[in-house]
């Protein structure tokens, strides 16, 4: 083992649906359901993290990972292009309901769970998660829609603004610029 990272053989050899250039998983990462995982180009998944396929997860390209999040994608997970996730953050696509009117754990049927919830979670291009957030079923982050740090995010945030608190609400408007850096960014990888 020469580095931290799997190698493209070790990365075919995961199995997963699909994957691009420069992608970069810890070897200390968990991924179950491979399969089910497609990854763009230059992706980094860092120590720690649990991907778990569920029902699909798409993770674009210029994606950032950090270590100890957690994504359980039973009903699927978009990560769209330049979006990222920091440290000990979990996305959760379904949950139990804990009011007492279900029974909860993935160790009991379904059918005594009348009020289990699952629901796509989308991140849009440039989207970023602040560390240690919690997402839940059905969110879907505007493109540029930034989540402070320790939020719980429990329904869609609009583009462009940034979101805090637990639950979080709106705080402020986002800058657009950083879509001047991508459009540069763009031309300097043309010129290449």
């Amino acid at each position: 083992m020469s580095t931290s990272y799997y190698s493209k053989d070790e990365l075919q050899e995961l199995g997963l649906g699909s994957f691009g250039e420069n992608v970069l998983i810890s070897r200390f990462a968990r991924i179950y359901k491979p399969e089910s995982i497609d990854i763009g180009n230059n992706v980094r998944i860092d120590d720690f993290c649990i991907i778990s396929g569920g029902s699909g997860i798409r993770i674009g390209s210029y994606i950032h990972i950090a270590p100890h999040v957690s994504l359980y994608g039973e009903a699927g997970i978009i990560l769209e292009d330049f979006s990222g996730i920091s440290s000990r953050s979990v996305l959760y696509t379904a949950t139990d309901d804990y009011s007492g009117r279900s029974l909860t754990n993935p160790m009991v049927p379904i059918e005594f769970k009348p009020r289990y919830v699952a629901n796509p979670i989308v991140l849009r291009k440039h989207s970023i998660v602040g560390t240690n957030s919690t997402i839940l079923p059905g969110v879907e982050l505007g493109e540029g829609a930034a989540v402070g740090a320790h939020s719980l995010i429990t329904k869609s945030c609009e583009p462009w603004s940034i979101f805090f608190g637990a639950p979080a609400k709106r705080i402020k408007a986002r800058s657009k610029n950083l879509l001047e850096l991508e459009a540069q960014f763009k031309a300097t990888l043309n010129e290449q």
